[in-house]
C-alpha cells in the first residue's frame, strides 16, 4: 500500500475499519418502518388533547418544509448525491495524482542520492586519472621542443637545398647562354670556322670519316677558358651578395614561423631569449 499524507481513501477504510452489520428496520431493531405510522398516532392524540403539542402555523409551515425536503430527497437526491460525488471523486483523485507525483519526485531523488552513494571514491578516480595525465603531458612537453626544434632545422636545411639548386641553375644557363653567344659570334664572323663546321656536319650525314666537330671544340674551349678565369679570379662579391640573401632569408623564415632560433648577419645561428 502506498503512503499518502491525506485522509485515507474510501477502499483504505474499508480494509481498516469495516462498518458493524445493521439489523435494519425501525430504529435498528429490525421490525418494520411501517410500525411507526400508528406508534405515531397514537402518541399524537393524547399530545395535542393535552396541549402537550399545540397545531399551528408553525407546524403548517415545518409540515410544507418537511414535505419539500422529503420530496427534494426523493425525486433529486440521487442527481445531487451523485453530483457532489463526482465532485469529491475528482477532488480525491487529483489530489492522489499529485501526491503520487511527489513520492514518484522524491523515489526518483532517493534513487539519485543511492547512486551518488560512491561519490567519494568517483572523485578519487578521477583525480588519480588527472594525475596520470598531467605526468604523461608534462612527458611530452619535455620532448615536443626537441621535435620542433628538429623540424625547424629541416625546414631551413630544405630551403638552403632549394636556393643553392636554384642558384646553381640560373649559374648553369648564364655560363651556357654565355657560351653559345661567343661561340655563334665566332662562326659568324669566321669564314674558316664556318666551313669546318659544314664539312663536320656533311661526313656525319655521309657516315663516312668522323671529323672532329668545331662547335663542340668552340664550346669546350669556351668552357676551359671561363673555368681558367673563374679559378684564377678572386673576386667573390657575387658569392657574398648571395651568402647575404640567404642569410637573410633564413633569418626571415626563422621570426616569420616563430623559429626558437634566429641567425646573425655572418649566418652562425643562435637561440632566442
Amino acid at each position: 500500500m502506498a503512503f499518502h499524507a491525506s485522509a485515507p481513501r474510501d477502499e483504505e477504510a474499508k480494509e481498516v475499519a469495516p462498518e458493524p452489520a445493521s439489523k435494519g428496520g425501525l430504529f435498528g431493531t429490525g421490525l418494520s418502518e411501517w410500525f411507526a405510522l400508528p406508534i405515531g398516532m397514537t402518541a399524537a392524540v393524547p399530545m395535542i388533547k393535552l396541549d402537550w403539542y399545540v397545531v399551528n402555523e408553525e407546524t403548517q409551515l415545518a409540515a410544507v418544509f418537511v414535505a419539500f425536503c422529503v420530496a427534494v430527497y426523493s425525486q433529486a437526491g440521487g442527481a445531487i448525491y451523485n453530483a457532489l460525488d463526482e465532485r469529491a471523486q475528482t477532488l480525491l483523485k487529483e489530489h492522489n495524482e499529485a501526491e503520487d507525483k511527489v513520492i514518484a519526485a522524491l523515489e526518483q531523488k532517493l534513487d539519485f542520492l543511492k547512486a551518488n552513494g560512491n561519490m567519494v571514491q568517483d572523485f578519487e578516480a578521477i583525480n588519480a586519472m588527472r594525475e596520470t595525465a598531467y605526468s604523461q603531458l608534462n612527458a611530452a612537453g619535455a620532448v615536443k621542443p626537441q621535435h620542433d626544434i628538429k623540424a625547424q632545422m629541416e625546414r631551413i636545411l630544405n630551403m638552403i637545398a632549394t636556393e643553392e639548386a636554384s642558384v646553381t641553375e640560373k649559374t648553369k644557363m648564364a655560363i651556357m647562354k654565355e657560351a653559345t653567344d661567343y661561340v655563334t659570334e665566332q662562326f659568324s664572323s669566321d669564314k674558316a670556322l664556318k666551313k669546318a663546321a659544314l664539312d663536320s656536319a656533311i661526313a656525319q650525314i655521309k657516315g663516312g670519316d668522323a671529323k672532329a666537330d668545331p662547335v663542340a671544340a668552340a664550346f669546350s674551349t669556351f668552357l676551359k677558358k671561363k673555368a681558367e678565369a673563374a679559378a684564377a679570379s678572386t673576386d667573390d662579391s657575387e658569392e657574398v651578395a648571395q651568402r647575404a640573401a640567404l642569410i637573410a632569408k633564413m633569418s626571415a623564415i626563422a621570426k616569420t614561423e616563430n623559429m626558437f632560433f634566429d641567425f646573425d648577419a655572418n649566418g652562425k645561428p643562435f637561440m632566442k631569449a
